[in-house]
């Protein structure tokens, strides 16, 4: 499904930093949990948008991950993100998810290569309050989908972080997370706390150069990511 000849890239004279977020919209979200991935989501979107250099580099994808897997927005600039109002509901697919959000990523950069724009390490961002329900450890998806994980990190195609909002099977997560960025576990309260933290860390990206070292805040507590690089 490429689109290379047509994508236009706005702001092409920045570097760009791709994000996805990857969101269980599951029925187990349904309620508060729900309620304030969305408030989360469009605050990240405001406060992106205050800062006008990352308003310029961070280019946003949205897929969830509940009733099917759906693409709500595929890369695009973050001020073009409406509002988001998702619903929760179905199973939680997260094998089939977490390969469309691999395969979007390696097209966004083919785009960026395409158009000659220079771009951050992409980041994957994954919150869920499950374990997947379309693989498990030891079948063939769930070995593909851990090793195409641990290999796109180890050659730099991207940096891959996982939540896990109670009662997600935190096991699970940081088996299909790197060694060096564990999962993290989120209470769930705390999701504005979380995007702040998401949307300070992009900020720090994107005002960087490519290839530097940006270190991060803990977000949740004593325990954090320490630093990312981002080429």
């Amino acid at each position: 499904m490429s689109i290379l000849n047509e994508v236009e890239i706005a702001n092409p004279q920045h570097p760009h930093c791709a994000t996805m977020l990857l969101l269980d919209t599951s029925g187990s979200m349904e309620g508060d949990k729900i309620r304030q991935l969305n408030e989360g989501l469009n605050f990240f979107k405001e406060d992106i948008m205050q800062d006008d250099l990352a308003r310029k580099r961070v280019d946003l994808a949205i897929i969830t991950f509940g009733e099917g897997v759906n693409v709500v927005q595929n890369f695009a600039s973050v001020e073009n993100t409406p509002e988001m109002n998702l619903a929760a509901d179905g199973l939680t697919p997260m094998g089939y998810a977490l390969n469309t959000a691999m395969d979007l990523i390696e097209q966004r950069k083919n785009e960026y290569k395409t158009k000659g724009v220079d771009y951050y390490r992409p980041w994957i961002f994954m919150i869920t309050d499950g374990e997947p329900t379309d693989m498990k450890p030891g079948d063939p998806m769930w070995e593909s989908v851990v090793s195409r994980i641990h290999e796109g990190e180890s050659s730099k195609k991207f940096l891959f972080f996982a939540v896990g909002v109670e009662p997600a099977n935190m096991q699970t997560l940081k088996d299909l997370s790197p060694q060096s960025r564990p999962p993290l576990k989120l209470k769930k309260d705390r999701f504005r706390e979380m995007f702040s933290w998401l949307s300070k860390s992009t900020k720090k990206t994107s005002a960087s150069k490519v290839g530097d070292t940006v270190p991060l805040d803990n977000p949740t507590g004593p325990e954090g990511w320490g630093e990312v690089e981002t080429g």
